[in-house]
C-alpha cells in the first residue's frame, strides 16, 4: 500500500492508498520536534482502530517544512523498509514539469494540486486551496503549473486580528446568517465570511480575465466545504485534491522507472 503525507505548515496529513482508493485519512499538528517512533505509533494506533493492515510498501511525501521531512525519512526507513518519493527533489519527476520564472521552486503541494486537478478534470484549471496561506494554483491545458497568487489563510487573519486588537476575541470562522453582525462576533464572522469570499471571487476573475480562456475553478482544503455554501465560487470542491495529485505523482515516477528498467 502507499501512504501519501502532506506536510503544511499548521497540520500533516497522512492517507493510505490501497491500489483503487483512499482507505482513510488523517491529521496531526505539524512539529518537527515529533520523531519517527512517535508518528509510527501514532499512525499504527489508528490505522489498528480502523481495521487497516499495516501493509505499507511505498511513501510519497510534500512538505512546505523542510524541517519535518527527515523524521519523516527515518520513519520510512525504519518502519516501513522504503526510501519515500519526496515531490520538489530533483529525483522526483513530474507528469509535466512547471513553467515559472528560472530559479522559482514552486511549492510541492502547489505542483500535487497541479498533477491531481489535471488528472482529474485536464487543464485549464484554478485550485484554490484553503490552508495556512489561501493559494490560487494555475494549471494549463497541459497539465503544468503556471503560477498563481498567495493570500494570508483565513485561520491566519483571526489569529492575527484577535492578537492585534486587544479587545477582539478568537472566533471560529462560519457562514453568517446576515452581512450586518448585531455583536461583536457576528461582526468578525461576517468581515472574515464575505471579505474572503469578495477576496475568491476578485482574485478568480482576475486571473480568468488574464488567461484569456475558460477555466474551471475547484476548491479543495479544510475551509473549501464552508465556502462552497450557496455562494457559486466553485465549480466542484475536492477535500483530497492534494493527496490526489501525490498518488498521480508516484505512480509517474514507478511508471517512468519501470521503463527505464526495462
Amino acid at each position: 500500500m502507499l501512504l501519501c503525507i502532506d506536510c503544511g505548515n499548521t497540520n500533516t496529513v497522512f492517507s493510505v492508498w490501497d491500489g483503487t482508493r483512499f482507505l482513510a485519512t488523517w491529521r496531526a499538528s505539524t512539529e518537527h520536534q515529533r520523531t519517527a517512533d512517535q508518528y509510527y505509533v501514532w499512525l499504527s494506533t489508528l490505522m489498528q482502530l480502523q481495521g487497516i493492515e499495516m501493509r505499507i510498501s511505498e511513501v510519497v511525501i510534500s512538505s512546505t517544512v523542510p524541517r519535518v521531512v527527515f523524521n519523516l525519512r527515518v520513519l520510512c526507513d525504519r518502519y516501513f523498509g522504503c526510501r519515500p518519493l519526496v515531490v520538489g527533489k530533483p529525483e522526483c519527476l513530474l507528469p509535466v514539469p512547471p513553467r515559472v520564472e528560472p530559479g522559482v521552486r514552486p511549492g510541492p503541494d502547489r505542483l500535487a494540486n497541479a498533477a491531481g486537478a489535471h488528472e482529474r478534470h485536464g487543464g485549464d484549471v484554478v485550485v484554490v486551496d484553503f490552508g495556512t496561506a489561501t493559494n490560487f494554483d494555475v494549471v494549463a491545458e497541459d497539465g503544468a503549473y503556471v503560477g498563481g497568487v498567495i493570500a494570508p489563510g483565513v485561520n491566519l487573519s483571526l489569529e492575527a486580528l484577535h492578537q492585534g486588537a486587544a479587545a477582539l476575541p478568537h472566533v471560529d470562522i462560519s457562514r453568517p446568517e446576515r452581512v450586518i453582525g448585531i455583536n461583536t462576533v457576528q461582526c468578525i464572522q461576517s468581515g472574515v465570511f464575505w471579505g474572503y469570499t469578495g477576496l475568491i471571487e476578485g482574485i478568480t476573475s482576475r486571473i480568468k480575465a488574464e488567461y484569456g480562456r475558460p477555466m474551471k475553478v475547484i476548491g479543495t482544503g479544510g475551509l473549501a466545504p464552508l465556502f462552497a455554501q450557496g455562494n457559486g465560487l466553485f465549480d466542484l470542491v475536492e477535500e483530497d485534491l492534494t493527496m490526489h495529485g501525490l498518488r498521480v505523482i508516484h505512480d509517474y515516477n514507478s511508471m517512468t522507472s519501470s521503463k527505464e528498467q526495462a
